[in-house]
């Protein structure tokens, strides 16, 4: 099988679906950009080695791992998780992707009881980097549908799951 540009553009969108699913805590979402068999590794390797911090197996409970290993957004709170310069690898029905990762914290301010002050414009809170790191996912494809097989995430920073 012939690969073509639509295949690097089709493994892309399979990650910006899993952003996205990240960023709304989405299970359901998540799930569907995984193989039922798909395997997920994620590590600490800042400290120059890799430190397994969590595995997880299978679509479903890699879903709910976005629903329970991740902390809810507070009220006037987002994420956007980001990936950046990937590079991607498409070999007829398998593809490798690599990219760098950033996750902003966005937290906006609420609106004073009486407004906001004379003189005030734009966006009014903050928004900072609080996750950055590697991930590095194979792909497969079936009949006609791109999903992750395995996917490694590697952090650049220590990294503590929520108690359960």
């Amino acid at each position: 099988m012939t690969t073509s540009p639509d295949d690097h553009r089709l493994v892309a969108e399979v990650f910006a679906r899993y952003l996205r699913a990240a960023d709304h805590r989405d299970p359901k979402a998540m799930a569907a950009v995984f193989w039922p068999d798909a395997t997920v590794h994620v590590y600490y390797s800042g400290a120059g080695r890799d430190e397994l911090l969590g595995e997880m197996s299978g679509a479903g409970a890699i879903g709910d791992a976005v629903a329970t290993g991740m902390v809810p957004h507070p009220e006037l709170g987002w994420s956007h998780h980001t990936m950046v310069n990937p590079i991607t690898a498409v070999d007829g029905d398998t593809a490798e992707y690599d990219a760098q990762f950033l996750v902003y914290s966005v937290r906006g301010l609420a609106r004073p009881e009486n407004g906001w002050p004379a003189g005030t414009v734009g966006a009014q809170g903050s928004i900072t980097p609080i996750e950055s790191g590697y991930v590095r996912a194979a792909l497969r494809r079936q009949d006609g549908e791109w999903r992750i097989q395995r996917h490694v995430i590697k952090h650049d920073l220590p990294y503590v799951f929520p108690e359960a």
